[in-house]
């Protein structure tokens, strides 16, 4: 049989309502257990967020995501000529949307391939390998909660103070960022990492002579308040 045999019978099927009972049950069974696993790692990202502010349209395009992948995988996996259109569609696509947390790019390749999984009807696939990934969130996360990575930034009025400033810092690691001078005043930058959420060297440092405010802003790769 040639490739135009093939495709001609492609678009006869496509157009000829050959579709059995047994073929748009199976469909509706991949896109419900989409939805499912769409919903779980929904759940998974409500869990594990660390930022300030919970973005709840991203969690729902998570669901929605997980969904349309695998209606797109249904459709190119079980006609050509449906393929061939798909593709030449969606590559004249372009999304703009920037996402700034890497972890939410994560995410959203995970609900894309779990979508692509799906529709394949490769169940068992998917579950492995969301496993696989609650086990790592688990495991970071878990090691993330023993310390902290913070901004301290500190004003002072004199030289002699940074001295004062470093005493006060005490067995506290940290590392200088940047020093501006404005003035008789000193800005003094540090990233400073703090196990179990002990932050008593913000008090030193307040009460240490010369300094004028202190400032602790906790990092992990953009600014949270």
């Amino acid at each position: 049989m040639s490739i135009e045999d093939v495709i001609k019978k492609s678009f006869l099927e496509s157009f000829g309502g050959t579709n059995s009972t047994t073929g748009i049950v199976t469909m509706i069974i991949a896109l419900v257990v989409a939805l499912v696993f769409g919903l779980l790692i929904c759940l998974i990202y409500n869990k594990f967020y660390r930022g300030v502010v919970y973005n709840r349209s991203f969690a729902i395009t998570l669901v929605g995501m997980s969904v349309m992948t695998a209606m797109v995988t249904l459709a190119i996996s079980t006609n050509i000529v449906i393929s061939l259109g798909m593709v030449g569609a969606l590559s004249i696509v372009r999304y703009r949307t920037a996402i700034k947390e890497p972890l939410n790019l994560l995410y959203l390749f995970w609900a894309i391939t779990t979508g692509i999984t799906c529709g394949a009807q490769m169940y068992v696939l998917a579950v492995i390998a969301g496993v696989i990934m609650l086990i790592l969130l688990v495991f970071f996360n878990r090691k993330s909660n023993s310390g902290h990575l913070y901004i301290v930034v500190v004003h002072y009025n004199d030289d002699a103070s940074a001295d004062t400033v470093r005493r006060a810092m005490g067995n506290i690691k940290y590392r200088i960022k940047s020093t501006a001078v404005r003035g008789q005043n000193t800005e003094l930058a540090m990233e400073v990492y703090v196990p179990n959420a002990n932050m008593a060297f913000v008090e030193k440092l307040r009460d240490a002579e010369g300094v004028l405010d202190v400032s602790a802003i906790q990092y992990n790769g953009e600014y949270h308040s």
